[in-house]
């Protein structure tokens, strides 16, 4: 149950005065419905109101509080779209007070003739004449008070006015009391953080825009609060997953024996260690939760294929679930072709089987007599039952949730762990694997397999692109086939660039007959249809949006065209290299920038042309734009932080996972004073999965 401390931060905002209907609908949109939503709403800008200079003294678009006499009213006449206008002085110089769709008699109640008002709001100077419109403030000389001297701004959304913002966040905090102190008292000392309070405070009253630096101690303190929590829920569902009893596998059998010697390629020492990593795992009785992470090309599935072997020696079946149709049928192809020498049988189920084919395929599962299974998310639907499925492997792991590698976990024998091996080929920084993937062990494949060839990246300008359209006439005539892909789909008023149909259009009279389109907003069966024609060879170019980042496996295909380059993030302009370099010929990788005009965008076609190393790419890539761009953290089953920001904090994610090791080490079930405090920051950083593991108390 959720602590009492903590009710009033849940309840929702419509309980804040002030806020009524269709203002929480309003705040909901850019901030959230509880109160708790507010308290990580920080502002992101100060408007500091101290400065009182002379009329004669101020500058053009300077924030002032001024004393001023009201002088004449210069209304506009009905039915007019000119302002209502007011003058007014301080005996140095004049300013005019501009109202736009104004109510004179309110205006003439609140500034009349001959009166002394404070006036504070952001000067202008137009035709030499001050202007000051819609100021912010307007109060009598004695109520000074009544006008904020530094005024935090926040993020606003249409129908809610800075001055509400604020005031509604004004009103959220005040329901925000100290709570128990969670955070490690020698770490506190030694980084010299505020208490929790204190620091929320210091985020939403800064003293001057500097305190919005993330780098302040106030921001940090949260940070690490955020960090703490996330990698104590991680360390819970880790330990959870530990207790499940698994089975030991057989690993060392003659089924793997006979597929490393049947390879036409020796293992590199990076395959072979990840493998020995693997294992350790599968051998142990526990169930294993494992992240395998290979750049594109470094061999995972020849890795995968031996982990699936342990489990089918030992008299037991696998799974290998993959994000789309497409993939699965070409990891079940591949799958295969490894497998030929070797006495199993390795079936493929999407949501194209139906009838009779999949009731016969699945008899045959319950049966136990298919070893090893490919599909998509069709494998842990109702009517698919394992007669004894022990390994689960899981490709391009940031495609599925936590709670569909759960479904397919239940697939396992009742009250047996299940052994899981997530894959991925998008290389994670160190940092952001500790966040996402804190509840797995990691393994990463740092070579690729030998035979594979560099893939020569060239950077052109947009400007040659009939030369780059001329030079793969050649590279056809040659039997290549190529990718070109473009950022957009379709052209919008706002933006220039070449969209995919439009290249498309071009290509195809060029090339008639040629040329493929794939593109986001096709239908899945569709895009499956034109990407199986490029991989027969019936078409040799492809045109097309990101949609063939990952996995898809073509060989012949040796040209890679990226328009705008520079529009696209490192770790993505790598996924989509990968696409080439996957057979024997030489590749090419060209890369069409529009404009350089920005640092990290020349920095990024550098980095492009200098290496393949997907690891140092990633680091890159996180430095140059910060985890936010990443990998679209909404897609990639990254955690989405409200305070802490990867950019600026990833140091303290070491630190926090360490310290939740030690808490649980300490005290496993959170019972002592510190410990309850603890449950308290999960309650409020919300991380509801590692609560459900902790015992009640």
């Amino acid at each position: 149950m959720r602590p009492e401390i903590l009710y009033p931060f849940f309840a929702e905002t419509v309980s804040l005065p002030g806020v009524g209907g269709r203002i929480a609908q309003l705040l909901d949109k850019v901030v959230g419905n509880r109160v708790l939503d507010l308290f990580w709403h920080f502002p992101v800008d100060v408007i500091d109101r101290r400065n009182s200079p002379q009329l004669s003294e101020v500058r053009h678009e300077q924030m002032v509080t001024v004393e001023v006499e009201i002088g004449a009213h210069d209304a506009p006449p009905p039915r007019t779209r000119r302002p209502y206008r007011i003058w007014c002085h301080d005996g140095t110089a004049q300013m005019q007070l501009i109202f736009f769709h104004a109510k004179g008699d309110y205006l003439r109640r609140q500034l009349p003739e001959g009166e002394k008002r404070l006036i504070s709001g952001k000067v202008e100077i137009f035709n030499g004449q001050l202007q000051m419109s819609h100021p912010d403030y307007i109060v009598a000389p004695d109520k000074r008070d009544e006008i904020p001297v530094i005024e935090p701004v926040y993020p606003l959304t249409a129908g809610i006015s800075g001055r509400v913002m604020g005031r509604i966040v004004r009103a959220a905090l005040e329901r925000a009391v100290e709570l128990p102190e969670w955070m490690d008292a020698a770490l506190k000392q030694r980084e010299g953080w505020p208490g929790w309070h204190e620091a929320l405070r210091a985020l939403h009253y800064p003293e001057t825009a500097a305190d919005l630096d993330p780098s302040r101690k106030a921001h940090r303190r949260l940070a690490y609060d955020e960090f703490l929590a996330n990698q104590l829920a991680l360390a819970l569902i880790r330990r959870e997953a530990k207790k499940k009893k698994g089975r030991a596998l057989t690993t060392e059998g003659p089924l793997v024996g006979k597929l490393i010697e049947t390879l036409p390629y020796e293992l590199t020492g990076s395959q072979k260690e990840c493998i020995a990593e693997i294992n350790g795992d599968l051998a142990s009785p526990s169930a294993m939760m494992r992240l395998l992470q290979g750049d594109v090309g470094s061999g995972k599935t020849v890795v995968a294929l031996a982990s699936m072997l342990a489990a089918v020696q030992s008299g037991a079946q696998a799974a290998l679930l993959a994000p789309t149709e497409i993939l699965a049928r070409q990891h079940y192809d591949s799958l295969r072709e490894m497998a030929v020498a070797l006495d199993i049988r390795i079936e493929v189920l999407t949501g194209r089987d139906k009838g009779k084919a999949r009731t016969a395929l699945l008899a045959d599962l319950a049966a136990g007599e298919i070893d090893i299974l490919v599909g998509t998310h069709a494998l842990f639907q109702k009517d698919v039952i394992y007669h004894d499925l022990a390994l689960a492997v899981i490709d391009e792991q940031h495609r599925f949730g936590v709670e569909q590698r759960m479904a397919l976990a239940a697939k396992g024998k009742p009250g047996q762990g299940m052994d899981i091996l997530a894959m991925t080929a998008t290389p994670i920084p160190r940092t952001l694997t500790l966040t996402a993937y804190g509840d797995m062990d990691v393994s990463r494949l740092t070579e690729k397999p030998p035979g594979r060839q560099p893939v020569d990246t060239r950077t052109i300008s947009h400007n040659r692109l009939d030369e780059v359209v001329r030079s793969l006439h050649r590279a056809l005539e040659g039997g290549a086939r190529i990718y070109w892909i473009c950022p957009l789909v379709e052209e919008s008023e706002k933006s220039d660039l070449a969209a995919a149909e439009d290249r498309f259009r071009q290509l195809d009279q060029i090339f008639p007959g040629r040329v493929g389109l794939v593109h986001g907003k096709m239908k899945g069966p569709e895009k499956d249809k034109v990407m199986a024609a490029f991989a027969a060879g019936d078409l040799d170019v492809l045109v097309a949006t990101t949609v063939i980042e990952v996995g898809v496996n073509v060989p012949e295909a040796t040209v890679m065209v990226i328009e705008h380059a520079e529009r696209f993030g490192l770790a993505q302009l790598h996924q989509l290299r990968g696409r080439v370099g996957r057979g024997s010929g030489k590749s090419v990788c060209l890369l069409l920038y529009g404009n350089l005009a920005s640092e990290a965008a020349r920095a990024r076609m550098k980095i492009m042309r200098e290496t393949e190393d997907g690891f140092l790419i990633a680091e890159e890539d996180l430095r140059l734009r910060g985890a936010g761009e990443l990998l679209g953290t909404r897609q990639s089953g990254m955690p989405d932080f409200r305070v802490a920001s990867l950019e600026f904090h990833s140091d303290l994610i070491p630190v926090a996972r360490d310290d939740a090791r030690l808490i649980l080490e300490k005290d496993p079930d959170l019972k002592t004073e510190r410990g309850e405090a603890l449950r308290v920051l999960l309650y409020l950083m919300e991380q509801d999965e590692g609560i459900r593991y902790l015992r009640s108390g």
